[in-house]
């Protein structure tokens, strides 16, 4: 170590005419004292050479709960997870070079989804940056595209300031993750530490709020239309704004349907919501936007024919209009007139062109239009709309049937033995623990096929109920996000709904579980291949597998991996269900046990998500 460094983190004498009374601090220990004070009651945290400084100060901590994951990707899914779970900023740190970059997956995730996400990690000392030393990683410049903003802290006395602004950034406007990179000199040196600092950040805007104006206007197009729908996302839950969704609905009558990620922002079993729409949501929610259409021939050419129209005035309140949703986006809500809001003006006229733009807080908004609501009632009837819309949806519901003969496919006998009657399809385990846990679970999910049933035959009735890995669609996300809701909300039931594929990945995260004592469940849907790229496969590329199939080619009547030997090496409870007389009773088990616990569900691989709207195709080419 050289001179300078060593003189850097040299504990200065005492000074008994020194005025100042704060106590001399390491760097490590004022990082903890800033986090502390700003609120953090949890950390998600995997320890190497330029961050243990930083360990060791944690462990002085008594407001400061440190989680050890298994891999640090799990670690920032899990932090992810507590911060959708309680709106608050998650916290995940991991070392330099490797243990930084193996964060990426989670920050991508997090600035995908607006997610609040605090990332600290250890930096190699500042004489060493740039010179290729052991562990270094630019990850400054490696996360820029994918952070909401990002610091190099090269001044002890900064610190505070930076956490206090970090905090700031990551939860106010459009929430998003925020990288604090701290080198090693800085955490041994010591300083004495101000923390009281009012917060200044220059040029960080304030939050946009609409005036009355806009929303009169608002009203006046409620009033014009007959066919109105709210199409609602994220950002309501983000602002929580939930109870003034609610309220306006309420008050206007209007139907909902809502993205992915707003599930739970207006409640599923409310009469009025048309549940989520898009490549996978509801064939009526999906007709109440775009009109029902069909494609017809004529001559030699074949065109969308509308059956039905749609909306013709689309509220668009904290969405993206994101290409899972649209399909083809100039033909999404053709023919209705669209107003976004969004607290992003990035985001007004991105990907689909609309005629009234505004940029604001959703939930000031809300607020605003249900005062104006309650002073000028909405005096336009809607009944006919509602009657059709109701139509549709005794016509065209979530459902599902047992393909006898496909099940006696070759895969599924070796399996069952004949017992084709008695096979569980992944939709029948999504409504049983609808059904056992009352609809009042808190559902993470990995990435596929399972993720879009959970979506479909789970009733969401409250915001930041489902945890899911929405923009990036990250496999691997469903166990560790889990881990971080249930240690956010230890008195609710937390399961994730998993498929094989995406379970595997952060399966290590088990040893967390079991050694944190946190009691996240997990319901593995297990059909031995990657069940979305398969159902793809069937529909474009004529059954062909490219490399989908996960289990053992030379033994297809073995259930590959063994997880309930993979679960009892973590002394994690596990086991397995073949038969459908046997669910409900293994699915209670896991539901009653104080315990982190697996249920390894073996389901067809032959079964599609439907309804099913092709990329880049419109409504009418819907498989439903």
């Amino acid at each position: 170590m050289s001179q300078s460094i060593n003189a850097a983190i040299a504990t200065p004498k005492a000074n008994s005419q020194d005025p100042d009374p704060r106590p001399l601090m390491l760097g490590s220990d004022i990082l903890v004292a800033s986090l502390e004070r700003v609120g953090v009651d949890t950390i998600f945290a995997y320890p190497g050479g330029a961050s243990m400084e930083i360990h060791q100060a944690l462990t002085r901590s008594s407001k400061i709960r440190t989680v050890l994951p298994r891999h640090e990707q799990g670690g920032a899914f899990a932090a992810e997870g507590y911060a959708r779970a309680t709106g608050r900023a998650g916290v995940c740190m991991a070392t330099s070079g490797p243990g930084a970059t193996n964060l990426v997956t989670g920050i991508a995730d997090a600035y995908m989804d607006s997610i609040p996400l605090i990332a600290i990690t250890g930096q190699v000392p500042q004489a060493m940056i740039g010179k290729g030393a052991f562990q270094e990683t630019d990850f400054f410049g490696l996360t820029l595209p994918i952070v909401k903003h990002s610091y190099l802290i090269t001044n002890i006395n900064d610190i505070p300031r930076i956490v206090k602004e970090a905090f700031h950034v990551a939860i106010t406007g459009r929430p998003g993750p925020v990288v604090i990179d701290l080198p090693k000199n800085i955490q041994q040196q010591r300083a004495r530490p101000v923390f009281d600092e009012p917060l200044a950040i220059r040029g960080f805007p304030e939050t946009p709020k609409a005036d009355d104006s806009a929303l009169e206007m608002i009203l006046d197009l409620i009033e014009k239309s007959e066919r109105p729908v709210l199409y609602v996302g994220g950002g309501v839950i983000s602002a929580d704004a939930s109870e003034e969704l609610r309220r306006f609905v309420e008050a206007t009558q209007i139907p909902v349907t809502t993205t992915i990620m707003g599930c739970g922002a207006f409640p599923e079993t409310h009469p009025l919501s048309l549940r989520w729409l898009g490549m996978h949501g509801a064939a009526y929610a999906n007709w109440a936007v775009s009109g029902e259409q069909r494609k017809e021939t004529f001559g030699n050419e074949t065109l969308p024919v509308i059956v039905a129209p749609g909306a013709d005035l689309l509220l668009a309140f904290g969405v993206r209009f994101d290409d899972r949703v649209t399909g083809k986006v100039d033909k999404f809500c053709e023919h209705g007139t669209i107003v976004h809001i969004d607290i992003d003006r990035s985001e007004l006229n991105k990907n689909r062109l609309v005629q009234h733009p505004i940029v604001s807080e959703i939930k000031h908004a809300l607020q605003r239009l249900n005062s104006l609501v309650k002073s000028r009632p909405i005096k336009r009837q809607f009944t006919a709309w509602h009657e059709k819309i109701a139509e549709w949806k005794k016509r065209a519901p979530l459902r599902y049937q047992v393909n006898e003969e496909v099940i006696r496919s070759q895969h599924m006998r070796d399996h069952l033995s004949g017992a084709e009657s008695e096979v569980i399809l992944p939709q029948m385990a999504i409504e049983m623990l609808y059904e056992l846990t009352q609809g009042d679970a808190i559902i993470t999910t990995g990435v596929g096929q399972h993720q879009m049933w959970a979506g479909q035959y789970y009733k969401y009735r409250f915001p930041r109920q489902l945890l899911t890995s929405a923009g990036l669609g990250a496999m691997g996300y469903g166990y560790p996000a889990a881990l971080g809701a249930k240690v956010a909300c230890p008195d609710k039931q937390v399961v994730d709904i998993d498929g094989d594929g995406s379970f595997l990945m952060n399966i290590q995260e088990l040893a967390t579980a079991h050694i944190e004592q946190i009691a996240a469940k997990a319901l593995v849907l297990n059909n031995q291949h990657l069940g979305m790229v398969v159902q793809w496969e069937d529909t474009f590329f004529s059954g062909n597998r490219g490399h989908t199939y996960l289990g053992d080619p030379k033994n297809m009547k073995q259930i590959y991996p063994d997880y309930i030997a993979m679960a009892k090496s973590f002394n994690v409870p596990c086991e397995r269900v073949m038969f459908r007389r046997d669910l409900r009773a293994a699915m209670q088990r896991m539901l009653d046990s104080d315990q982190p616990y697996v249920l390894d569900v073996i389901v067809p691989y032959t079964e599609h998500v439907l309804p099913f709207i092709p990329a880049g195709k419109t409504v009418a080419e819907m498989i439903y």
